[in-house]
């Protein structure tokens, strides 16, 4: 029996033009080499997403595979090395979907000492108990396989990267800064068009007009008191704050002058505004109506990404009490979730990562952060029977440096997050539930 199980997941390695860049090759193939000079009786499961199938849109079938091969050659032969020292299984997920409907698939990674499983989970005994495995798309409705092994029954996700994610792919080197092939790193998808609007005002945007606006968009707040003490002033409700303002801002001379008449432009505006969004709010009203008619629009509140898998994981503890550990990927949010003594963990992702962050003045546009977090988990036998000892690890690699200057100085970087334990021993007893997400 196995001594030691390596999860990693959502590498997305694959795809049209600018999807065929990986950033963490280098990273990818030095822990591969590790793991072959190992004298550890280990397996390295991939849960889902190895590759970047779906991203491919001018290849068909085998085509996309001898396409992977030859286009990261250093990364196969480093399979075949390391698959020669221990044993390495993919599963397929959802953007590799194709690794379960072909059987050629099976043969052709076993060229390269790579067993593949066509299964939507898979479990392997750790002392006496048990790890559940699995991709995790099943239980989104978007990704979830309605007639998996089937080649023709793709999800909605699989049309919204055909015409999204890939497009991006061909399109992000026209950019000014090759933004556009990190859409895959944009979650939940919700976010896009926030991002999309983001990398627009601050790369792709005129810079004439870019810093024509900022003065203004950074004043709207300031603006909107101003409009509060002109109608105090106009109604004679009460003059004194108005009077003082505009004193205040003439004491700057030429500069408060200057602000004094953004402000009043802004005023304008803010006016214009308000007067659009009138008619705009019962029409925005009516509509909201229409689509929760036709059930196209909920009220309730969104699920958060860790607790369907949470109660997925419950389920499956409570068909089989051998279980200790339920892993999967999917969401791109490495995390730990201790359920009583049990263990649900996520394999993250090796993409970049974007963490949203809104400026701290004015009304600019989001700002999106970029980092690595180039996560695995690796699983063993306790000191005692019923025990699983789960360690998370962290291949170091420097975040990009792609933020604009204007950017930096809107923006505050974000807070890091609560670590996940480095080690967790499950089956010894039972302690509150408590999660760990290292986004």
């Amino acid at each position: 029996m196995t001594d030691v199980y390596y999860f990693v997941s959502d590498l997305h390695i694959g795809g049209d033009e600018q999807l065929q860049h990986v950033a963490f090759e280098d990273e990818l193939l030095e822990f591969l080499g590790e793991l072959a000079a190992t004298d550890e009786d280990a397996e390295l499961i991939v849960n889902g997403d190895a590759f970047g199938l779906w991203e491919f849109t001018e290849l068909d079938g085998m085509a996309k595979f001898d396409a992977l091969v030859e286009r990261y050659p250093d990364l196969f032969d480093q399979l075949r090395e390391t698959g020669e020292q221990i044993q390495i299984t993919f599963i397929p997920g959802n953007h590799d979907y194709e690794l379960a409907a072909y059987p050629e698939y099976v043969e052709r990674l076993a060229e390269y000492n790579v067993t593949l499983e066509q299964e939507i989970s898979i479990t392997r005994e750790v002392g006496e108990r048990v790890v559940y495995v699995e991709h995790g798309m099943q239980r989104d409705p978007n990704n979830s396989i309605p007639d998996f092994g089937n080649p023709y029954a793709n999800p909605p996700g699989y049309f919204v990267n055909r015409h999204i994610t890939s497009r991006a792919g061909k399109l992000s080197g026209r950019g000014r800064a090759n933004w556009l092939r990190d859409i895959q790193a944009v979650t939940p998808m919700t976010l896009i068009p926030s991002w999309m609007l983001s990398n627009y005002f601050y790369r792709e945007m005129s810079p004439l007009l870019r810093y024509a606006s900022v003065p203004f968009l950074l004043l709207f707040q300031v603006a909107l008191l101003y409009v509060g003490l002109f109608l105090l002033y106009v109604t004679g409700i009460w003059e004194a704050p108005l009077d003082l303002f505009e004193q205040a801002l003439l004491s700057f001379g030429l500069v408060g002058e200057i602000i004094d008449a953004l402000l009043v432009i802004n005023m304008v505006v803010i006016f214009l505004l308000a007067i659009v969004a009138v008619p705009l709010y019962f029409f925005g009203r009516d509509v909201r109506k229409t689509l929760r008619r036709f059930g196209l629009l909920t009220t309730d509140a969104p699920e958060a990404p860790t607790e369907k898998y949470v109660e997925g994981a419950r389920e499956v503890f409570e068909a089989d009490p051998e279980v200790a550990v339920f892993v999967y990927g999917h969401t791109h949010r490495a995390s730990l979730t201790e359920v009583d003594d049990r263990v649900v963990i996520n394999t993250g992702t090796w993409l970049k990562r974007l963490q949203r962050q809104d400026p701290f003045v004015g009304i600019l546009p989001s700002v999106f952060y970029s980092s690595y977090k180039l996560n695995y988990f690796r699983i063993t036998a306790g000191d005692r029977p019923e025990e699983v000892v789960v360690e998370y690890r962290v291949i170091e690699k420097s975040d990009p440096k792609e933020l604009t200057l204007l950017e930096r100085l809107v923006t505050r970087k974000p807070p890091r997050p609560e670590a996940i334990p480095e080690r967790t021993v499950v089956g010894t007893e039972a302690e509150p539930a408590e999660q760990f997400v290292d986004d």
